[in-house]
């Protein structure tokens, strides 16, 4: 598998190497060791998550506030989305500054988010499902969001507006400008 650093600080994409044979194929889909060595620390995976969306979902931008941030390893299981992450440490080159990829079960790329980054993605194929390990439980009392419209951020939403299917919660979320900022660049102790 190769593990490439991104233009921000800590974000990194994996590419998996898939082995075809006439079975089909196998995929190594993450490897500790591999990770932490180009992280250059440990991380402690505690939780998945699986969510199953329909073409035109959007959810995000979502993030946990200190001390219940999360890292984010990130990958498509079936399907196509094009995921966003949003940078709000402050002491960061990219700050306020998006990253995007496309992820799919075809590409199978998946991406590490380190704590200090908004996440969400919109749904491109007829359904997706999308998995991820975080390095923190999810904690209700520290989840926050920010829009994922937000005129600042000028994230460019494939697909026709009139398609985009959300929830009441993410239609609702206060812009860039009211997101708690993130400490450091280490993003250990955020």
């Amino acid at each position: 598998m190769q593990i490439n650093p991104t233009t921000f600080h800590g974000v990194f994409l994996i590419t998996p190497t898939v082995h075809h044979d006439v079975r089909g194929s196998f995929t190594e889909t993450f490897r500790l060791e591999d990770l932490e060595n180009q992280l250059g620390r440990s991380i402690q995976f505690v939780q998945d998550n699986e969510s199953l969306s329909y073409k035109g979902v959007i959810r995000g931008l979502h993030y946990q506030q200190p001390p219940f941030a999360q890292s984010k390893l990130v990958r498509v299981v079936q399907g196509e989305v094009w995921d966003v992450i949003v940078d709000l440490r402050h002491d960061s080159h990219t700050f306020g500054q998006f990253y995007s990829e496309t992820l799919s079960s075809e590409n199978q790329h998946q991406l590490f988010i380190p704590r200090g980054f908004a996440h969400g993605y919109i749904t491109l194929s007829d359904t997706a499902i999308f998995a991820y390990k975080v390095d923190q439980y999810y904690s209700k009392a520290h989840e926050a969001s920010i829009a994922f419209d937000d005129p600042q951020l000028g994230i460019p939403w494939p697909l026709d507006p009139k398609t985009w299917i959300l929830s009441d919660k993410d239609r609702k979320h206060p812009g860039f400008a009211a997101a708690p900022r993130f400490k450091s660049l280490n993003n250990a102790d955020d």
